[in-house]
């Protein structure tokens, strides 16, 4: 099992920058990707960002390309999440989760934390 804490969120203006990290714990070898996922008030969850566990291969929803930045240290088995250019709408709990080899469904996930950007 892995377990996964995110920490980071907070309050901030819009076209302000927030750092998200997630720290991995466990049996973090077995990751295969991990990803960045958000769940705004009265809507379904929506995947943000995802990273391999190498480093490569970042990629992103539409909504964040160009404003958020994903990367991972593997030595503190911790993925970040860079967020610039906030806007109100990307307000949400986002929460980090884990995909592991052989699979193709994330089954891990963080506790989430709260992102509030204010117009």
């Amino acid at each position: 099992q892995v377990q996964l804490v995110e920490s980071g969120g907070g309050l901030v203006q819009a076209g302000g920058s927030l750092s998200l990290s997630c720290a991995a714990s466990g049996r973090t070898f077995t990751t295969y990707r991990l990803g960045w996922f958000r769940q705004a008030p009265g809507k379904e969850r929506e995947f943000v960002a995802s990273i391999m566990r190498s480093g490569t291969y970042p990629h992103y929803a539409d909504s964040v390309k160009g404003r958020f930045t994903i990367s991972r240290d593997n030595a503190k088995n911790t993925v970040y999440l860079n967020m610039n250019s906030l806007r109100p709408e990307d307000t949400a709990v986002y929460y980090c989760a884990a995909q592991f080899a052989g699979t193709s469904t994330y089954s891990s996930w963080g506790q989430g934390t709260q992102v509030t950007v204010s117009s």
